[in-house]
């Protein structure tokens, strides 16, 4: 099973910081994985919270693309948090390709 994943920008909220007005201070998005076989498709919606007095360099908001924005949550979205985040997507689309059903208890009336 190969999983091909997407991201997207679900929302953004923005702050005056110090001298940096509109800036980026938490970013809500999903990631989409879908398997290659079957096209089954899983997502994890997150949050990640960012501050613009961390940054060397400045982007008015005007100027960001989805493209900036994405790269400073996937700086985050790393390690043993990036692997969570796919075992939920890899669960959800096993889930859709081999569904487990709830049944009765035998026994019970």
């Amino acid at each position: 099973m190969a999983i091909t994943y997407t991201w997207a920008i679900t929302s953004l909220k923005t702050k005056t910081e110090g001298s940096n007005a509109d800036a980026v201070v938490q970013t809500y998005w999903k990631k989409i994985g879908t398997d290659s076989v079957s096209s089954e498709t899983g997502e994890f919606s997150g949050a990640t919270p960012l501050s613009s007095a961390s940054v060397s360099s400045f982007t008015t908001f005007a100027d960001l693309t989805e493209a900036n924005v994405l790269a400073w949550i996937q700086a985050v979205v790393v390690g043993s948090y990036e692997e969570h985040v796919n075992a939920q997507i890899l669960k959800q689309i096993n889930e859709k390709i081999t569904p487990v059903s709830e049944s009765d208890m035998p026994w019970a009336p």
